[in-house]
Parts: structure tokens; sequence; C-alpha cells
């Protein structure tokens, strides 16, 4: 793995025991000695403490800020110019097919935006953000911030143990607070479904502030293992399988993350890569829907799974894009994409595992309720 990078706790996670390996062009840890199961579990029940430093880190300014909040905007299609001071929001950019290229959360930090992004996207995020929107805005990629993720129903506490005022934080309010001496970024969200905090930390510092905070007998480190799972049980995309740059925002079942502001009849409707596309389906709608699936047997239908309308029909209606053993649930859980006809609740499909068809149900998202501080 001599050809991968390194986060700046890469010699914390090899001295807890984690099991190193490739993603997303760096070295990160799968799982620690407790082991998948007890981390994912351990994240819902406690705290559990992440490393996602391999995530873009990006800060866009300019001389005035409403500039670069309608610059982004041609590259999004959600209201940026409407989010208010201390307040975070889920996004994506779109290439002209309607497409999905990325999905990022950015935050509005008064006199500059905030941007996170995905680890094997971010070099293609900035030189996106860099050809459209330069020189009037200045795209910085920032190398000397580590980002830290702690997720679950004990996060408050912990780390309100570091600095009080984190616990008035709502869900997607953003502040930059002092934790074990440095000055961290903190915003209230995560990606598991838990309530938690992602943590913008100096590289300096990332040792330092991750020790302190697995110091506390709630906390234990994650991997990607349990990451995956939280995520997927909590009914959240992974790019580069559930989204990708041929799904749309609709197909994917995003259309609550495009305000009113930029759909049809808005005041700032369209102007963004794909309108047409994307602004045509939330008023017809999507041909394919993603969903989610519960097996109906122990056995967990995977990424590629091909999903069919009967035990005998010839062409597939759908396809697994993750899908595995859900240790909260109990039981095998898995997204995927169906024909629109395919997607209502309860419908009964066939996915195809080592030749036998096996039934698996529409289901809800997410799997496991939400517990973020509203």
């Amino acid at each position: 793995m001599s050809d991968l990078e390194r986060t700046p706790l890469y010699n914390l996670h090899v001295s807890l025991g984690a099991k190193m390996v490739p993603f997303a062009g760096y070295e990160m840890p799968v799982q620690y000695p407790i082991g998948v199961m007890k981390e994912h579990l351990q994240c819902r029940a406690a705290a559990g403490l992440f490393d996602v430093s391999h995530m873009g880190q990006v800060i866009l300014r300019a001389d005035d800020p409403e500039v670069a909040k309608r610059g982004l905007e041609r590259l999004i299609p959600q209201d940026v110019a409407g989010l208010a001071e201390g307040r975070q929001r889920y996004g994506f950019f779109t290439n002209d097919e309607g497409g999905i290229e990325d999905d990022l959360m950015f935050a509005n930090r008064g006199d500059h935006l905030f941007l996170v992004v995905n680890a094997a996207c971010k070099q293609n995020d900035v030189a996106r953000m860099r050809a459209a929107l330069e020189p009037e805005v200045t795209v910085k990629l920032l190398e000397n911030r580590a980002l830290l993720a702690l997720q679950g129903p004990e996060a408050e506490k912990v780390l309100a143990a570091h600095h009080p005022d984190v616990a008035a934080l709502r869900f997607m309010d953003v502040a930059t607070v002092a934790l074990a001496g440095a000055e961290c970024w903190v915003s209230r969200s995560g990606y598991t479904g838990e309530d938690g905090y992602e943590i913008s930390v100096p590289v300096a510092a990332a040792t330092e502030v991750a020790q302190a905070l697995l110091s506390h007998p709630a906390v234990e480190p994650i991997g990607l293992g349990a990451r995956d799972s939280l995520r997927l049980e909590a009914g959240l995309c992974l790019y580069g399988h559930d989204i990708d740059t041929g799904t749309s925002p609709v197909e994917a079942a995003f259309t609550w993350a495009i305000q009113k502001v930029r759909r049809t009849g808005g005041d700032r409707a369209g102007g963004f890569p794909g309108a047409d596309r994307i602004l045509s389906e939330i008023t017809d709608g999507a041909p394919r829907r993603r969903v989610g699936l519960r097996p109906e047997g122990r056995a967990p239908m995977r990424e590629g799974t091909p999903l069919f309308s009967s035990e005998s029909s010839a062409a597939p209606v759908g396809l697994v894009t993750s899908g595995g053993f859900g240790p909260s649930v109990g039981a095998p859980v898995a997204m995927g994409y169906v024909a629109a006809e395919f997607a209502g609740v309860d419908t009964v499909l066939y996915g195809e595992l080592r030749g036998k068809r096996l039934p698996v149900r529409v289901a809800s998202l997410p799997f496991v309720a939400a517990g973020f501080k509203r």
C-alpha cells in the first residue's frame, strides 16, 4: 500500500490495532479489535469516533460573500444564498445530463462557505469549482486540517465535557469551538443516522483531540466496515455505488434536498447543470426510483444483485446498489433502484443469488429511525 496516502491519524489507528485497507486512495481503518458488529452496535448505543480526514475540506471566499453563494448555486441545485450564517445543508454537484457528480455538505461560516466533499471526487470537485468560479471566488482545498466524526446518542455528553456550548447546537448547526486547546470547526451532523458531530481539526492537533475523545468510556474507535453498515441502515447513499454520474437526484429520492426557490416557479429556479431533466422529473416523475429492500430470508443481497418482478420473468426490473446484514435490524437490508411501477412499499420482487431467485420486499427508508437533534 506504499502508493496510498495516510491521514494524520494513521499512527494512532495502528497503535489501536486497526486493520488498514485501501480506500479512496488512502490507507484507512476498516475495523478495530472488537470487530465490525460490536463497533456498529457501540455507535448505536453509546458513541463512536471515526477518522474521515480523507474527505476534501474546501473554502470558497469572495470579497462579497454573496458572490460566492450565487457562484455555488450555478453548480448545485440547492438554495445557497438563503442559508443562514451558522447553518449547513446537504447538496450535490450535477452534470449537464442531470446526473450526480458528487454529494457534499456546505456551510455558511459568515465571510466564507465551507464544503466537505467525497475523497475520491475531491480533485475533480475542486477543478470544477475553480473553472466555474475563479477569479471572482477563491477555491481553496485545505491540506492542514483533519476531520473527525463523533457519532451516537452519547456524543453530546462526550463533546460537551470538552466545550459545553456544543450541547446547544441543533442538527446542521455549525460553530467554532476550542477542543483540547485547538480551534475546531464543529457541525452537528454525520453519516450514521445517529446524533453526533463532525469536527474539523488542525492537523497538528488531530491526534491529541482524537485521544481526548477516545479517553471517554462511552467512546470506541470505529472503522469503515461499521460506517458502511450504519449508513446503510440509515438509508444514506455511498457515492459511486448508490449514486453516480448517471443517476438523477429525483431517481435517488433526493427531491427533498432541492429547495422550492430552485424549482420551477421559484425565484431562482434552474440555472444549474442538468436543470431541464431534474426539474422535469420533479414534476413528472423519474422512470426508476431508489428504494429500501428487505430480503425475506437470511441471505444478504449485495451490490450487483439483479431484481426481477417474478420468479420466472426474463428481464430484470432493478438492481441492488448496497446490501448486507443490518446489526441493529438483526436481518439483511439493502438499497437499490427499481422501475417506478415496482417502487411501492411492500412490493415483492425477486433477487437472483447464485442462480436462485429469492423474495425481497420493497421497504421504507431508513431502516433505523434517525436520532438527529432537531
